[in-house]
């Protein structure tokens, strides 16, 4: 079937079951995401090595399907969201336990197209076990100390090491997929900008993408630059943002001090430039929502020589604080085999030795014509993440100023043909890959649509690389990984 700009195929149900067998003998097929719709189960993937995306699909008739996680540990979740949202379930699945509905919504598989009302009190929730001598329980959240997102963290722990840690999600769904039903894409935009509103340029950049290519409409390549401008901009903000934040909480407040000024100034700059500290719904559907200011170029460069001037000091100083360097060197390990098993993205991937990153494979525009580094480090402890940060700060700083250089003249927007069609698009946020499929019917309308996360795939690495670790570096892993919760609960 078409889905622009690859095909997408349409499995039988016996085909669909064999792919859990197919999947375990072909390691270089990566899993992106798993979703549905009424009656029928969809799989992207994507070919390494050719940088190909591979998109299947298949009946779910009784409300049921072969389950990929055996073959593909990053589908677990999926299936669990699968199963809250469109009722289907994952036949022979790794974990069967809700993940999103935790019994308290007014009716259950809201999107199944026959949703019906919650009945009885909220059940309790489920924790896998953890075996060993002398564990205890350590229960933290949702609710926490700091002005942070909601989530649940359970703890097993033996003296002060962690046995096994699990996250529970869904305490800020929203129902987005379901306001995004039967509207425009221009009407719609406004949902995937608010999914996580850090990385609100990079969703709303997938979303349009994933549009665009469902109704062939060429941006304008004003339009293009002015996109990828924004995405640099928004990494470089939320990339010192985190560094600062990691060494906080490794107890030293200086590099958080200034890297909070330092993102301060881009918010700023993002201000006067596009008129928005975020850039919230700078990107839409077939282009771009306004120009950039007449200020805006100035003020970027302003902000961007000021940051390129304190990162040398910066690092200077966190390599020669020992007891910053005995917090961070060696805590916290993701190894990248896992990571290559999850197909773990962003920071995290490149920390543990993947050196996979959206903007070269498979590609999109403008970066095939930009030249810029991929960090990969092999360590995968929370120093590697840090340092993985900095030369990706360094490296987006270069581009913005291409970027500005090479702004092109002309219009801003496309109208976006008439019509149905399928799109898929991937790009590449702060955290990691940005994914969008949707489905428009004859009328233009979304019929169908998922948006995911990076940290659909990362949130099973947090836990995993906090095994053995002390509790008291779990905030140190925890924002070494800054995983969304907002953007895992839709």
């Amino acid at each position: 079937m078409g889905c622009r700009p690859r095909e997408r195929y349409l499995l039988s149900e016996a085909s669909w079951a064999e792919l859990p067998a197919l999947l375990a003998a072909e390691p270089g097929l990566a899993l992106l995401a798993l979703w549905a719709e009424p009656g029928m189960v969809h799989a992207g993937f994507l070919q390494e090595e050719e940088g190909d995306f591979l998109l299947a699909s298949a009946p779910a008739s009784e409300g049921r399907y072969a389950a990929l996680s055996p073959a593909r540990p990053g589908a677990a979740l999926f299936e669990r969201a699968i199963a809250d949202l469109w009722g289907l379930a994952a036949q022979g699945g790794t974990d069967g336990r809700p993940w999103l509905d935790h019994g308290r919504w007014p009716i259950v598989t809201p999107l199944s197209g026959r949703p019906a009302r919650h009945g009885g009190p909220p059940p309790q929730p489920e924790f896998l076990p953890a075996e060993g001598d002398g564990l205890h329980q350590i229960a933290v959240g949702p609710i926490h100390a700091g002005v942070i997102e909601p989530g649940h963290f359970r703890f097993h722990v033996q003296g002060e090491a962690v046995a096994r840690l699990e996250a529970r999600l869904g305490y800020s769904h929203k129902g987005l997929l379901a306001l995004m039903l039967g509207k425009s894409p221009r009407a719609a935009a406004r949902f995937p900008a608010r999914l996580s509103g850090d990385s609100t340029v990079a969703h709303s950049l997938a979303f349009a993408l994933a549009c665009e290519a469902a109704t062939g409409c060429e941006v304008p390549p004003r339009a293009v630059v002015l996109r990828a401008l924004m995405a640099e901009m928004e990494r470089v903000a939320n990339h010192l943002g985190d560094w600062g934040a990691v060494c906080n909480d490794a107890a030293f407040a200086y590099p958080h001090a200034r890297c909070g000024a330092l993102r301060e100034w881009m918010a700023r700059a993002a201000q006067a430039a596009f008129g928005h500290r975020l850039m919230m719904d700078r990107v839409v559907p077939g282009g771009v929502a306004g120009d950039i200011a007449p200020q805006g170029p100035e003020a970027i460069r302003a902000v961007i020589g000021v940051v390129e001037r304190e990162l040398p000091g910066l690092a200077e100083i966190y390599e020669a604080h020992a007891s910053l360097q005995d917090r961070v060197v060696g805590t916290g390990i993701l190894g990248a085999e896992l990571a290559a098993r999850f197909s773990a993205g962003g920071y995290v991937g490149r920390a543990s030795g993947r050196g996979f990153d959206a903007r070269r494979l498979p590609g999109y525009a403008p970066y095939e014509t930009l030249d810029f580094a991929v960090p990969v480090l092999p360590q995968g402890d929370v120093d590697a993440r840090l340092r993985v940060r900095m030369a990706e700060i360094g490296e987006s700083i270069r581009l913005i100023r291409t970027l500005i250089d090479t702004l092109p003249p002309g219009e801003l927007q496309a109208p976006l043909p008439s019509g149905g069609g399928e799109g898929f698009a991937m790009v590449e946020a702060f955290r990691g890959e940005s994914l969008c499929w949707v489905a428009l019917d004859d009328g233009g309308l979304l019929r169908a649509l998922t948006l995911r996360d990076a940290s659909w795939l990362q949130w099973p690495l947090l836990e995993a690389a906090m095994e053995g670790n002390i509790v008291a570096d779990f905030p140190l892993l925890n924002k070494s990984f800054n995983c969304t919760y907002s953007g895992v609960d839709l």
